[in-house]
């Protein structure tokens, strides 16, 4: 069973979205951002901080890579 699909198929209509409905889409994110729920929500300190338990001691995804790429002062991003 072939379940794979060309995504460029000759005999497609491309069909383009309306501009009202990007206008409408503007005009509901600006007032869900300007609404007093979200106002005060983003006034809200943050109530705790979450642990960094998956980042690494040495603070980088691949830490070759990282000493290769900072060879000239290793020291700003060494612990």
């Amino acid at each position: 069973m072939d379940l794979s699909f060309s995504r460029f198929e000759a005999d497609v209509t491309v069909v383009a979205l309306p501009p009202d409905l990007a206008v409408l889409m503007v005009g509901v994110a600006a007032r869900q951002a300007a609404s007093p729920t979200a106002i005060l929500q983003a006034a809200l300190p943050a109530l705790h901080m979450l642990p960094d338990r998956f980042v690494p001691p040495h603070g980088a995804f691949n830490l070759a890579v990282a000493r290769l790429l900072a060879r000239e002062n290793p020291t700003e991003w060494e612990t």
